[in-house]
């Protein structure tokens, strides 16, 4: 099967997926924003900027402009920043077509709204299918063929297996799942705990801190996440704690790298103008917050973070608070075994 696939985005990820569904044969349209940008790639066939050392395949064709890459497409792959969707969308709506797959690949949700990306998709191109892919996953080692596993998740099963079947490889373990909410706050949530982690790791504490952190992070991140309609087994699987373990201690996390900076003292603007890329935690943070007062779910390591980020809290007192709220029992349910119809 070797079909057209636009990739809306020449970031990592976007080269990355690009590079991966090339090699199996697809014929895969990159769109980028910037000319120089595209200039510089069409010349040099690397993504020198996000993805030095890695070669572009002759089966990827860079456009400049985003009506050409589309048009022609069965499946538009989204992976720019969250904040950019809505505004894409509205721009080529009127040439998607009702047959065209909208795959989102960016973990984010909107910030002016409070919604999540299918739900900002639903109210653009209503007759679209989408799908939502996410998953523990760093485009340095896609591209290089390392073993990575993602989920894929539809309302449609069959359309959720028609994109495992297009992205799956030797390399690329693609699984399917009906929870597109669950999938879509997990993918998004956990970039908030991994600033947590990065901050920690700033101000020196050690792997028992960061542990504390993935743990009681994942709960709150599900306590959400349930309050929104998600299967709470959801955050048990790829896209909750497989996605929150790799975010949380690789240096490949932006997220990660940009809480390191903060921990260390850094203000955040330069935090994330150090790293060079979007870092969707910094938003997703404040976004999470509101979303807790709005559902009336608990989120202290949340509270904290968006404490720290948007009201000038000390990351020390952060922690402090974190560490002498009421004491409290562990015993909940993280995994709650329910057969769940498709």
């Amino acid at each position: 099967m070797t079909i057209r696939i636009c990739v809306i985005g020449a970031g990592s990820w976007g080269t990355a997926l690009a590079i991966s569904l090339s090699k199996k044969g697809h014929i895969v349209n990159m769109w980028m924003r910037n000319e120089n940008q595209y200039s510089h790639m069409l010349t040099d066939r690397e993504n020198i900027k996000y993805l030095p050392g890695v070669i572009l395949p002759e089966n990827i064709i860079l456009y400049n402009n985003i009506y050409e890459a589309v048009k022609d497409a069965k499946i538009i792959l989204l992976t720019i920043s969250s904040q950019s969707i809505r505004a894409v969308i509205q721009n080529i709506k009127t040439i998607i077509n009702k047959d065209q797959i909208i795959v989102n690949a960016s973990k984010g949700l909107e910030n002016s709204t409070l919604l999540r990306i299918s739900q900002v998709i639903e109210g653009e191109v209503p007759e679209n299918a989408y799908v939502v892919l996410s998953g523990p996953s760093h485009a340095e080692e896609v591209c290089r063929d390392l073993p990575t596993t993602l989920v894929a998740a539809s309302s449609k099963i069959e359309v959720a297996e028609y994109i495992q079947d297009v992205f799956i490889s030797p390399s690329l373990r693609i699984y399917t799942n009906p929870d597109v909410v669950g999938v879509e706050v997990g993918g998004a949530l956990k970039n908030v705990i991994a600033i947590g982690a990065g901050i920690s790791e700033g101000l020196g504490f050690g792997d028992n801190a960061k542990a504390a952190l993935m743990t009681r992070g994942i709960r709150e991140v599900a306590r959400l996440g349930q309050a929104m309609g998600a299967e709470i087994s959801t955050f048990a699987g790829l896209s909750g704690i497989g996605d929150l373990i790799v975010t949380c201690t690789s240096m490949h996390s932006r997220n990660r790298r940009c809480g390191i900076k903060i921990g260390q003292g850094q203000k955040i603007e330069e935090a994330i103008e150090s790293i060079g890329m979007v870092v969707e935690g910094v938003i997703t943070t404040k976004v999470a917050y509101e979303l807790s007062v709005k559902y009336q779910v608990e989120m202290p390591i949340t509270t904290e973070i968006y404490n720290v980020l948007y009201q000038g809290c000390n990351a020390k007192e952060a922690v402090a608070n974190l560490m002498i709220r009421s004491r409290t029992h562990e015993i909940e349910e993280v995994v709650l075994n329910k057969k769940t119809e498709w």
